[in-house]
């Protein structure tokens, strides 16, 4: 999930760890709760065409110094054309302005295709309230896995030099919206200020 975060911030997230917001841990609560929910909708005998095969499933891509490892939340199978597919849940506050996935939400879940070898993906979004749902079908683009991966290897080597990554988020426009709840605001901001962007 770090692979379309804003690399700043993961490099905070390493280097000044802090304690997770208690209202940040109730949302990553209902997001647990969500994605269980939809465990229990695809197992369900109401569904007679989806095979749940995993849930949970541990993914590891191994680049030379560094490990990229996370879970898979689901992998189904529909029986009308035996096509097995990968699906990334995602809990949202609203569905109306989501017309597209996230840029991110694609570059992981095609991390996954690739280490898995399945070339077929689901992005789910699921409002949190009301939960109703918008599915978008995701096709493997390796061009999209070699930038997740080079990006990776980006946050390792600042990393290991102790080095600051420029304040991509707030350089990006299609990434500002990262900046919105980041947790490392304060010190991005001062290690950065406005008028000296890049």
């Amino acid at each position: 999930s770090e692979c379309g975060n804003c690399i700043r911030k993961s490099w905070y997230s390493y280097k000044s760890p802090k304690e997770t917001d208690k209202d940040l841990i109730k949302i990553f609560q209902a997001g647990n709760l969500i994605h269980e929910f939809i465990v229990d909708v695809l197992k369900s005998e109401k569904n007679p065409g989806i095979t749940l095969i995993g849930s949970e499933v541990p993914f590891k891509i191994e680049l030379d110094e560094l490990i990229v490892s996370g879970r898979i939340d689901n992998i189904i199978k529909v029986e009308l054309d035996n096509k097995i597919f990968l699906v990334e849940v995602k809990s949202a506050s609203g569905l109306n302005f989501i017309n597209i996935p996230s840029e991110s939400h694609v570059m992981q879940l095609q991390l996954y295709m690739h280490q898995q070898n399945i070339h077929d993906g689901l992005i789910l979004y699921i409002e949190k309230n009301t939960l109703k749902t918008k599915v978008f079908e995701v096709k493997y683009e390796f061009n999209i896995i070699e930038e997740a991966l080079n990006r990776f290897k980006a946050l390792h080597k600042y990393l290991v030099l102790d080095e600051l990554p420029d304040p991509e988020a707030r350089i990006e426009r299609d990434m500002n919206w990262q900046c919105k709840n980041c947790s490392y605001k304060e010190e991005c901001y001062k290690a950065t200020p406005k008028d000296i962007l890049p």
